[in-house]
């Protein structure tokens, strides 16, 4: 049977944590490091963005700045998220194979969330494997997940499971189309996301949930985990010398792209209620819509159709054509609702946001853009 490492730590910094698996990755396809499962926790909190999106358009650098809450850049791709002592940080490091490379992620993401999916399903949760890089339960998002692969060949999985959050602080420190925090906003993020202690309607401790996820990975891949009690000598040296030429560098943390974010709302009234719709516009894609009112659906669908437009272009035939392939099989969980009142409500949104994006552009002071930022 294969043996794996299994190494478990708690209230990490975020520097220290993501040099540790950047490090790992790298020296385990050097086969220095034998192929780890890390489970871990971090300090609380900390916000961290993924590889390739800018600080200032995820995060409310002057709240996490006022509030001790450090920031910090992922080696995997994905979204911003807070991390502390109720997320459950994942990371596996195996070697690579000389075929595998980034067309192919999905297929390595289903095959690394099957530890995770396993581990859930241990405690009643019945969590699936949904689009390019989440874990659902019933539509709602319970882990998100990414990969990297180091210069020596290396993989490492990433994945951030929450066991609890904090939701009023999340949208606190992330950047969001909602032009303020109330109870309401709240309430709608609440509905498209989930917990394991929701799920199982338990107060179950990190450490429980850690157990069932190192028993998922033994089981999903048929190996042995071997406890370590930390750390080799020659790995703290090489996390020490990344965590300060790297995670600890504004270049890192604060390297920037030429693509500012932009916000658009609309809101369309039905016979069926009021549709008010918000997105998040990364250049040309929607990276995020929001979708709330007064009207009643299950809160499935809604977060479903949601999802679908995550990172989705935004053409209007396109958009057009994703929601009505939701409504084609959700159309009467939407409650009356008609999917083309749904697509004018979309569609007004993504192009309030692109006039933001052109005068963004036109202004300097405006945008977000910073010529001179590094790119790593």
């Amino acid at each position: 049977m294969i043996n794996w490492r299994l190494i478990t730590d708690d209230n990490v910094s975020a520097s220290f944590g993501l040099a540790t698996d950047d490090t790992l990755a790298q020296r385990v396809g050097l086969n220095l490091s034998q192929p780890t499962l890390r489970l871990y926790t971090y300090q609380s909190h900390c916000a961290l963005v993924g590889r390739f999106q800018n600080v200032e358009n995820e995060i409310r650098v002057g709240y996490c700045r006022e509030n001790g809450i450090t920031i910090n850049r992922r080696p995997t791709g994905g979204g911003a998220i807070i991390m502390g002592a109720d997320q459950l940080g994942v990371a596996l490091t195996i070697p690579g194979r000389g075929e595998d490379n980034y067309a192919q992620a999905r297929e390595l993401m289903g095959n690394f969330s099957e530890g995770l999916v396993r581990g859930l399903n241990q405690l009643g949760v019945e969590a699936r494997f949904r689009r390019k890089n989440d874990i659902e339960v019933n539509g709602k998002k319970l882990v998100g997940l990414g990969v990297y692969r180091a210069p020596s060949g290396g993989l490492l999985f990433h994945a951030s499971m929450l066991v609890d959050l904090d939701i009023a602080l999340m949208l606190q420190v992330l950047n969001t189309p909602f032009e303020k925090i109330s109870d309401k906003e709240i309430d709608t993020v609440a509905g498209r996301i989930t917990t394991v202690r929701r799920e199982t309607e338990s107060n179950i401790s990190v450490d429980e949930v850690r157990r069932v996820i190192a028993d998922g990975f033994a089981g999903a891949f048929n190996l042995s985990l071997i406890p370590a009690d930390g750390f080799i000598r020659d790995e703290l040296d090489d996390i020490a010398k990344l965590e300060n030429e790297k995670y600890l560098t504004d270049d890192w943390v604060y390297q920037t792209t030429s693509v500012p974010d932009s916000n658009g709302s609309a809101k369309v009234k039905t016979e069926a209620g009021l549709i008010d719709v918000s997105v998040t516009m990364a250049g040309a894609m929607i990276k995020a819509a929001f979708i709330g009112g007064d009207f009643f659906a299950e809160e499935n669908a809604v977060a479903d159709l949601e999802a679908s437009l995550r990172w989705h272009v935004s053409q209007p035939e396109k958009v057009a054509a994703t929601i009505g392939k939701i409504f084609q099989s959700r159309e009467s969980q939407f409650n009356g609702i008609k999917p083309e009142v749904m697509i004018e409500a979309v569609t007004k949104a993504v192009s309030r946001a692109r006039v933001v994006e052109s005068q963004m552009r036109a202004d300097p002071y405006g945008c977000y853009v910073n010529p001179g930022g590094t790119h790593a």
